[in-house]
């Protein structure tokens, strides 16, 4: 498979890297001074609202706010034209799979996305996710902007996998819910060799990418075009159900949907768990990830803060249920907490559950 970013141009090269020693600047040195400037306002606010109100009063906001937004338009637009730049043999390889495929790709165009996933384009990237082949191709590169080069080799979903998931060697079905272009679903793979994992996903193109890249690496993976509401999967026939980073992409029914599935697909004794984002409890931090998911066309965050995610889970009949902050650098899991950290970064964490065995 061409990797773009071994056929970029200099001129390529030096946007990428601009684009991303900006974000960098943004999170590493722009931020802490936000920081600072709040702190020298008054005592903490007592709530996310009064602090929303207090940081969008500060001198240093405007500059950060715009930062965010201005950055990410750039890079959509250099990673864009990156691709349509090699849109021919992108676009082919797609289809030059082995003569006999490990896993399948099952493609059903009459799957009905829903408005809630139509009606933005997800972090303002132009036609979104599953509008042409080659919007796989620029989600896969521009995610590896986005996270400031820290998830290349999907190191963030393999310290999931690792630190997250439980050991089961005789684990027959693993099925990962909002697979995208794969990332999340390959180390799937190498954690449980012996189960047929699935991917399931609303956009075609990135499933066809998924598909292309497992092929490539000899992964036996199933991808099929589905809503992880109803994944048509048999009851009771899953021994792990996991998603990264899509139920804050999703309304709150959703998210419950989408949790009532998970338990509907589980053995009992089986794991879900999503690695997701969760409130800190610092209501000015957390101001901070409510307004970057307003300003990059990511709705649904507040929904997913606001829902008693341990409730619904109780109620799906999963128990255990619990939230673990997540350390993307290196530890995974983290019971801990986040840490002490300056820079702006995600909340990551996991949410997980099991079904009782009786």
């Amino acid at each position: 498979m061409i990797d773009i970013e071994n056929q970029l141009t200099l001129d390529e090269r030096s946007s990428v890297d601009f684009i991303l020693a900006l974000r960098k600047r943004w999170s590493d040195t722009v931020y802490p001074a936000l920081t600072e400037e709040y702190r020298a306002t008054g005592p903490v606010a007592d709530s996310v609202d009064d602090a929303t109100g207090r940081l969008r009063e500060l001198t240093l906001y405007p500059w950060y706010s715009h930062l965010e937004r201005v950055q990410q338009k750039m890079l959509w637009k250099t990673v864009g034209e990156a691709v349509v730049n090699r849109a021919g043999e992108l676009r082919e390889q797609l289809d030059e799979l082995p003569d006999t495929p490990r896993g399948t790709l099952e493609l059903d165009s009459g799957v009905e996305l829903p408005d809630w996933y139509t009606d933005y384009d997800i972090h303002i990237q132009p036609g979104s996710f599953y509008s042409d082949d080659l919007s796989a191709y620029v989600y896969e590169l521009g995610a590896r902007i986005v996270m400031l080069r820290d998830n290349d080799g999907y190191k963030f979903h393999r310290l999931f996998t690792e630190t997250a998931l439980p050991d089961l060697p005789a684990a027959a079905r693993v099925v990962d819910i909002g697979c995208g272009f794969g990332k999340s679903t390959r180390p799937l793979a190498l954690r449980y060799p012996a189960a047929e994992v699935i991917g399931i996903d609303f956009a075609a193109p990135g499933l066809r990418l998924a598909h292309a890249e497992a092929e490539a690496e000899g992964a036996a993976i199933t991808y099929r075009q589905g809503d992880g509401r109803n994944t048509g999967i048999d009851d009771a026939s899953c021994d792990v159900v996991t998603g990264t980073m899509v139920l804050h992409e999703m309304p709150a029914e959703a998210v419950r949907e989408t949790v009532r599935e998970a338990a509907r697909l589980l053995r009992p004794g089986g794991t879900m768990s999503f690695l997701e984002f969760h409130p800190t409890g610092d209501p000015f931090r957390d101001a901070t990830i409510h307004e970057h998911a307003e300003r990059n066309n990511e709705p649904f965050f507040r929904d997913l803060f606001a829902t008693d995610l341990l409730g619904i889970c109780a109620q799906a009949g999963l128990t255990g249920a619990d939230w673990t902050p997540f350390d993307e650098r290196r530890e995974g899991k983290s019971p801990e907490g986040w840490g002490d950290r300056r820079e702006w970064h995600f909340p990551w964490a996991v949410l997980t559950a099991t079904k009782p065995e009786n």
